[in-house]
């Protein structure tokens, strides 16, 4: 298993209580266990379960979220089907008839999205790529061309034939009727699915196929006193869970911080791939056996320090905080001296260890140098002499600065933190402590870390219209030197839906550098590239992010509200943090 991924859960400062709520569905597997088989995929009726897909332009979709809708129509799509021309014109016109049904193209076949794009342009449907096909393979998509009707609430099909037979489909249940021919059959080009046909020639291995993906993506979390619910520590339990596992992937909530793999490559990129996807759900389907001898998740053994990097050169303590049971808190601001640093000593990786993740949800850190007084600034302003203090957010890993990378911290400095907490039922003393590991005494690094946020502020701060679904709120920075891009940190709260970060160079060109399709507030990541990126001076670095402040938003605290910029969760931010390098060291403090 790689260190990085074992560090990321292990001292993951993710909020238990939130992780619970998230999933609390897992309670109740047997509510999964109808899922697809081979035998029972695509029979009318059968209950395909809740999924979500990106589309070709990038934009998440859950099935669920469409609820308000009378049902969801699909067209199955490939990029080479010559007949579908006309039928994407009869699909679009029953679109533009039907105001309350939602309508997709899916495309079986996890195609690119270039093609895809190019094979459906001037259409304004949506096309749901299924890259692991297992969201097809559930729904027993067998024809091109073939049209399907999905009910978001009972997540069955209640609906398959051909175009031609659909409107009438539609009328009927529009009207609230039974669907009166609600499987027609129809002939066309056949969906290969090579992985099933596979796995399913020999069986997927539990010891050879099964359980590394479980080690290396879900054991970290999912063990005894880890910060997931329930623990993946054997067979037994994998196979308990495993239609919990299958619902899970299926709507891609686990793993958790997933963002679009097609757009940059990050080490902390929770996506499984698809063949990842297709050998636990067809191992799933198959009914979660066992293959011994040995159960190489009872063999994982653990780090006995709680510290990622060993045991820290120096640990602040954060002064007690009662939280009460219930009750709005207003932020807390403290300022902490480095107790026992009698020299200046370059930084080169800190930690956060939360003292009750349940009720601190984050906090902001700010160097105060020995001549400043008590006032921070918690949002930039700072020199890139100056060390990196990692802050806490749910879900946030243990900091390390890049290679010959770091800042000085200066004996007589203190720090200044900025507490929020919200209440949980209980009353509880959070005591956190913060973990800092210094360069060897006389080594300087060479290089400095430096960055901007794409912050919007009260005073630019558009309020979020009642009801709407979509709402966009979009922010740059400018990077003022040549410079090698390190990481992306977006922030939004309850409402908060998505965030794209693109550039936009001197050139003229442009590029996609990070999509989070599916922003969670719950997971709020800090997403580093693997091989830092070279922008010429003067690139705009663009955040575009958008709200969801409608009632489909299960985390929307009241959506009728006009909702103003504010601290509290139940307002709203939008921070896009942008991390980089500068490719001419910093000569002084005080450079850009």
């Amino acid at each position: 298993m790689s260190s990085f991924r074992r560090r990321v859960c292990f001292t993951s400062l993710f909020s238990a209580s939130l992780l619970v709520g998230g999933l609390s569905l897992a309670a109740t597997p047997a509510l999964y266990a109808q899922s697809a088989t081979p035998e029972t995929a695509g029979q009318l009726g059968h209950r395909v379960g809740d999924f979500a897909l990106l589309d070709h332009d990038g934009y998440f979709h859950h099935m669920s979220w469409y609820d308000n809708r009378t049902a969801i129509v699909f067209l199955v799509q490939t990029n080479e089907a010559a007949q579908l021309d006309a039928l994407q014109s009869d699909f679009a016109a029953l679109a533009a008839q039907r105001e309350n049904f939602q309508f997709f193209m899916i495309n079986p076949l996890g195609q690119s999205r270039q093609s895809v794009s190019q094979a459906v342009a001037g259409s304004d449907i949506p096309v749901l790529i299924d890259d692991a096909q297992i969201v097809s393979e559930s729904m027993g998509l067998n024809v091109v061309g073939e049209a399907l009707v999905y009910d978001p609430r009972s997540f069955r099909i209640v609906f398959r034939g051909p175009v031609s037979a659909l409107g009438k489909a539609l009328d009927d249940l529009a009207a609230q009727r039974p669907v009166s021919r609600a499987q027609v059959a129809m002939t066309g080009e056949a969906i290969e699915y090579a992985a099933r046909a596979e796995n399913m020639a020999e069986p997927v291995s539990y010891t050879r196929d099964v359980a590394p993906i479980l080690a290396e993506n879900c054991a970290a979390c999912h063990r005894e006193s880890g910060i997931a619910p329930f623990a993946l520590n054997n067979h037994s339990m994998a196979q308990g869970w495993s239609p919990m596992i299958r619902e899970v992937l299926m709507t891609k909530r686990m793993p958790p911080g997933q963002i679009d793999p097609h757009v940059g490559d990050f080490v902390n990129s929770y996506t499984l791939s698809p063949e990842d996807q297709q050998t636990l759900v067809h191992w799933i389907e198959q009914g979660s056996t066992f293959d011994g001898p040995s159960d190489p998740l009872a063999e994982l053994t653990w780090p006995e320090t709680e510290w990622a990097f060993g045991e820290p050169d120096l640990v602040v303590n954060v002064p007690p905080q009662t939280i009460p049971a219930t009750g709005v808190l207003d932020y807390i601001n403290v300022v902490v001296p480095f107790d026992g640093l009698t020299e200046d000593r370059w930084v080169r990786a800190s930690q956060y260890i939360a003292g009750d993740r349940t009720v601190l949800h984050h906090t902001l850190n700010s160097i105060l140098p020995p001549e400043a007084g008590d006032r921070a600034r918690f949002l930039g302003g700072g020199s890139p002499d100056d060390p990196s203090i990692t802050a806490y957010i749910p879900g946030a890993a243990p900091y390390h600065e890049p290679e010959n990378t770091g800042g000085l911290l200066r004996a007589g400095s203190r720090l200044a933190l900025q507490l929020h907490y919200t209440t949980n039922g209980r009353e509880t003393v959070d005591e956190s402590r913060i973990g800092i590991w210094f360069y060897p005494e006389g080594y300087v690094p060479e290089k400095r870390m430096s960055g901007q946020c794409a912050c919007i502020f009260p005073n630019d701060w558009t309020s979020i219209p009642p009801y709407d679904p979509d709402f966009e709120q979009t922010k740059s920075v400018t990077v003022p030197r040549d410079a090698y891009l390190h990481a992306f940190l977006p922030h939004m709260h309850f409402r908060g839906k998505r965030m794209r970060f693109e550039a936009h160079y001197p050139d003229g060109t442009s590029e996609e550098l990070i999509n989070i399709a599916n922003y969670n507030y719950n997971w709020q990541l800090r997403y580093q590239l693997r091989e830092p990126k070279l922008v010429p001076a003067g690139t705009v670095i663009t955040a575009i992010g958008a709200f969801d402040n409608s009632e489909q938003n299960k985390a929307n605290p009241d959506p009728s509200r006009l909702v103003p910029w504010g601290q509290q969760s139940w307002d709203e931010m939008f921070f896009g943090s942008v991390s980089w390098q500068f490719v001419e060291p910093a000569s002084a403090a005080g450079a850009d």
